[in-house]
């Protein structure tokens, strides 16, 4: 018996954008308590690492020389300034992740969800937004999925239900005979 590789869908990169106060992480916390096999990636910033935040953990720390750097060498898939400091996502270790076929969930503003769809533009964008939150349509039109977060629960498994259909298939023994 063999098994087809090559027939297998690739995973997918699922963009989770919203709002200031959508709850972007909360939610990406508990898909991730629900689904540990999705992964999140580790964001680069210039900020100070705050006390309870670990490097290469919560995020990856560099001075602005570094992250001058990383933006000059395509390092990262997208970044935005925010205040005085930058952020972004570096662009390797996310595809080491799809080509190994483990989902990806990425939690981001809506500039970068629409920074990542134009690097990549078969990526899914989840919009998450507050109840009453109202898009504009070039918003909506702009995302593939809107999640009202009204009831948390209700919107975990519903993402989780998303990024269920982003997992690889399982390799189907192929009959000889």
């Amino acid at each position: 018996m063999s098994t087809d590789d090559e027939a297998r869908p690739a995973a997918r990169l699922t963009v989770l954008a919203g709002p200031s106060g959508a709850a972007r992480e909360s939610v990406v916390e508990l898909v991730r308590a629900r689904s540990p096999s999705v992964w999140v990636p580790v964001p680069v910033t210039t900020r100070p690492r705050r006390p309870d935040e670990v490097d290469g953990v919560d995020r990856r720390f560099v001075d602005p020389v570094g992250f001058d750097r990383m933006v000059a060498a395509g390092e990262l898939l997208e970044w935005s300034r925010i205040g005085g400091h930058r952020r972004g996502t570096p662009r390797e270790p996310l595809r080491s992740r799809l080509a190994d076929g483990r989902p990806v969930l990425l939690p981001l503003d809506l500039p970068g969800a629409l920074a990542v769809r134009e690097a990549l533009p078969d990526v899914r964008l989840v919009l998450l937004t507050p109840p009453g939150h109202r898009p504009d349509p070039a918003v909506l039109a702009a995302v593939g999925h809107t999640v009202v977060h009204d009831l948390t629960e209700r919107v975990v498994a519903e993402l989780v239900g998303l990024l269920g259909s982003s997992y690889l298939a399982p390799a189907q023994p192929r009959l000889r005979g």
